[in-house]
């Protein structure tokens, strides 16, 4: 069976940023560079000219900057996945990133390991949150009384693997502590975020947060 490849778009105003960007990226044949750009502005360009699976794309840019491009992006072309790359682990960032529309966001300071893991999860849709920043959400956020039934509409085994989620947990360690196949997480969550109509594991986290489920699982 093929290895799977993702064509990747750096987006950076940084030219040793991207150097080490695409240095990170040499380390796993899985992503191969097609494009690099300085912009938000030459973000929109690449895209539609490169249409890549991925994009790596910094926040603090000149121009329309990384967080407008991933808006505007997005909404030319949904497939595309946004990953944002800073030195900041400010939540308000991440939050900020998630709403227009990215998949991820990635700290410029993690180990290259660290960054392929992520990446690839990215790509294949299961998208791991780190134990670290799980940690953080929990702290930033107070539980939200939206007055809405705690069950929900999610089974005991969704409310469940929804627990494991919000701790930090990929779908390998969630398959291993409920004794069940991968193959069948990835079923539960994909049935999890539709029913909740969320797109992503940050905003399972939240969601599990606010509504006080993190004793359960």
């Amino acid at each position: 069976m093929n290895e799977p490849s993702f064509r990747v778009l750096i987006v950076d105003d940084s030219e040793h940023a991207r150097e080490g960007i695409r240095l990170i990226l040499s380390g796993d044949p899985a992503f191969i560079v097609v494009a690099e750009g300085r912009s938000g502005e030459q973000a929109l360009t690449l895209t539609e000219q490169w249409m890549p699976d991925l994009i790596l794309m910094d926040i603090s840019m000149p121009g329309i900057g990384g967080m407008e491009a991933t808006k505007q992006i997005k909404g030319k072309y949904p497939y595309v996945k946004i990953v944002m790359v800073t030195v900041s682990d400010d939540i308000t960032h991440l939050f900020e990133a998630l709403k227009k529309g990215a998949q991820g966001y990635l700290l410029k300071n993690l180990s290259p390991s660290a960054w392929h893991e992520y990446l690839r999860a990215i790509a294949l849709d299961e998208a791991p949150m780190t134990k670290e920043l799980a940690f953080r959400l929990l702290k930033e956020f107070s539980p939200v009384d939206t007055g809405a039934d705690y069950e929900g509409p999610l089974t005991a085994r969704e409310r469940e693997i929804l627990g494991h989620v919000a701790r930090g947990a990929v779908n390998r360690d969630i398959a291993s502590a409920l004794s069940i196949s991968e193959h069948t997480v990835k079923n539960h969550l994909k049935n999890i975020l539709h029913k909740l109509h969320l797109s992503n594991r940050v905003q399972l986290t939240r969601y599990a947060y606010e509504q006080g489920w993190l004793g359960k699982g």
